[in-house]
């Protein structure tokens, strides 16, 4: 049986392919349409899944759409209606797309796939997200949680997860609590985005970056903006924000006056612990300093109610593993606080926690509830995208008259590629299939030497010419991770996933300060039969140095996404200063 699960038309569009409840295939859209955060009917991933699985579109048994349009639908005129005459522009511009595409997905599934009607399914958009996490978890029970900032109308839901391994038992998620829109924990930290510079649904996790810089002077300001309740659900004071009634401005002129003027996305990010140079003004320093007070001060908050909303679940349920998901997941240092401050003893999240994963929740959640089938599958790594051949790279090279070494060995590549590390060269390293989700997980990755301090400024500003205050994931072993961070083993699959930030340990930190960020590390732990070059390639650097830890970063220049195939790799490797380039075995330098 295959089931093909959709996500798109909001941001972050994706496919993912199950046959007989196991994953095939799993991709963004823009992978391949090189559009960032691409919204847009998915074609290029459905095509990727459907040629990885050997198939046409007419041989799906089912294909599932992981929201339900009329409802949001609904949401909309409804809001509209509530907000007028506020909303009047918003309302005009949200009639033209939805009576463009939105309302008619059943239509488009029909003509772009030749399936029928009958074989088109819809799931819930906070179900799509719970199922996603919890039918990829190794758990047989566990509570669920869901954060966002809005799908329907909910906004975050509470409730627990039943598996069933065989086919005796019954599969069954049930969200008993939610709250709906426009309270948001999603669209306030989205607030802030906007109010720090960044763009919303696409910068939240550089608040994150820089928060650490700041300190959380303005909780109270925050607060003011939030009335939380005793089952952690909470109320937002809507007169300070727009996002309700305006597609362009997500706060107003009040909130404004409570945090006072937007910081300048053009403007350079400066404090004392970001730069060390003495020419720079003390204007500037307190203005940007500013900035990072706020940024922490909303992150705290956020981590505050992530926290309860946790322990609640916990209450609720009575089950101490818990299944994350939502855009709000991917708050990494939120997901480190959960595990070491509320009763939650394991954690899943799965690593497109946001809209694209759900594509792949609407297709699990159809397969296992609704067609009541057993679950074969847990989902314990993250490479399930497009691979290239041989051939293919081969054709990329010559396109770009490249020149390059073919070193079929792969012990003499890992050998070679830690040497260039030690010497300061950095690496961009493309293997395998690309990873599914938002982070470079060892197949689409630029590495470095962590132990060169130099090297955050080098790779921030010649090869991803983006901000300077931006960190690095440390990638290390499974078994040397509790040397280096305060880790607990029963943290291991949101490690894998780069989903932890977790504090190093003080006498290991400053042996890699290019991925330390001021004490703390957002971890990849990598296991050897999960990933065995880039598993090999750590564990060697670490034989080389004494230091088992590299320095990831996506594969992409600032503004682009993640390359996915060797001339996306090409074009970024002439486009910036890595200076080796690895195609599989294939040795590139300029």
């Amino acid at each position: 049986m295959h089931i093909l699960g959709i996500s798109c038309f909001y941001h972050d569009a994706a496919a993912a392919l199950l046959r007989d409840g196991v994953l095939i295939a799993a991709a963004e859209e823009e992978r391949f349409s090189r559009k960032k955060h691409d919204f847009g009917f998915p074609i290029h991933a459905i095509d990727f899944c459907l040629k990885q699985a050997g198939i046409r579109g007419q041989d799906l048994d089912y294909v599932v759409f992981y929201e339900k349009p009329f409802v949001k639908f609904e949401r909309i005129l409804m809001t509209a209606l509530g907000t007028f005459p506020n909303s009047w522009h918003t309302f005009r511009e949200s009639m033209i797309t939805w009576f463009k595409d939105k309302l008619w997905i059943k239509s488009l599934l029909q003509d772009q796939l030749g399936v029928p009607a009958s074989k088109i399914l819809f799931a819930d958009h906070h179900l799509s997200h719970a199922a996603s996490a919890f039918f990829c978890s190794p758990f047989e029970q566990a509570a669920m949680l869901t954060i966002d900032g809005v799908g329907e109308w909910t906004t975050a839901s509470v409730g627990r997860g039943n598996a069933a391994w065989n086919d005796a038992g019954k599969n069954a998620i049930e969200l008993d609590k939610e709250m709906r829109f426009p309270h948001s924990l999603g669209l306030l930290y989205s607030a802030f985005t906007a109010f720090l510079g960044f763009e919303v649904n696409e910068g939240e996790y550089k608040v994150m970056g820089m928060a650490p810089y700041g300190e959380p002077r303005y909780m109270d300001k925050v607060y003011k903006l939030v009335r939380v309740n005793r089952d952690s659900s909470f109320w937002l004071d809507l007169d300070y924000f727009s996002y309700h009634y305006s597609t362009h401005q997500t706060f107003n002129r009040k909130f404004v006056e409570l945090f006072g003027e937007p910081r300048d996305p053009r403007s350079d990010f400066i404090t004392r612990l970001t730069h060390n140079d003495p020419q720079v003004s003390d204007e500037v320093i307190e203005r940007n300093q500013y900035y990072a007070d706020v940024a922490a001060s909303i992150q705290k908050v956020t981590e505050e109610l992530i926290l309860q909303m946790a322990r609640h679940a916990h209450q609720e349920t009575g089950l101490d593993k818990l299944c994350l998901a939502g855009g709000v997941a991917l708050n990494s240092v939120a997901n480190g606080r959960i595990l070491r401050e509320t009763p939650i003893k394991e954690l899943f999240i799965q690593p497109a926690a946001g809209d694209s994963g759900g594509a792949l929740g609407a297709a699990l959640y159809a397969y296992h509830v609704i067609l009541g089938q057993p679950r074969r599958f847990t989902l314990e790594h993250a490479y399930w995208g497009a691979t290239y051949s041989e051939a293919d790279i081969r054709a990329a090279l010559d396109e770009r008259g490249a020149k390059y070494h073919i070193i079929a060995d792969d012990a003499r590549m890992t050998d070679l590629i830690v040497d260039d590390l030690t010497r300061g060269k950095v690496i961009g390293w493309f293997q395998g299939r690309f990873e599914w989700g938002p982070r470079a997980l060892g197949n689409r990755s630029i590495l470095a030497d962590p132990r060169r301090a130099e090297m955050k400024d080098i790779v921030n500003h010649k090869i991803k010419f983006r901000e300077p205050f931006r960190p690095f994931a440390p990638v290390i072993s499974e078994s040397a991770v509790a040397d280096y961070f305060t880790f607990d083993p029963s943290a291991q699959y949101p490690a894998r996933y780069m989903l932890l930030v977790l504090p190093l340990r003080e006498d290991k930190a400053q042996q890699i300060p290019a991925v330390n960020h001021l004490g703390t590390g957002r971890l990849q732990t990598v296991r050897r039969e999960w990933n065995a070059r880039y598993y090999d390639l750590v564990n060697k650097f670490g034989q080389a140095t004494g230091v088992p830890v590299l320095m990831n970063t996506s594969f992409n220049l600032r503004g682009e996404p993640i390359v996915a195939s060797p001339a996306n790799a090409l074009n970024t490797f002439f486009k910036s200063g890595i200076d080796v380039l690895v195609l599989e075995n294939y040795r590139v330098e300029k």
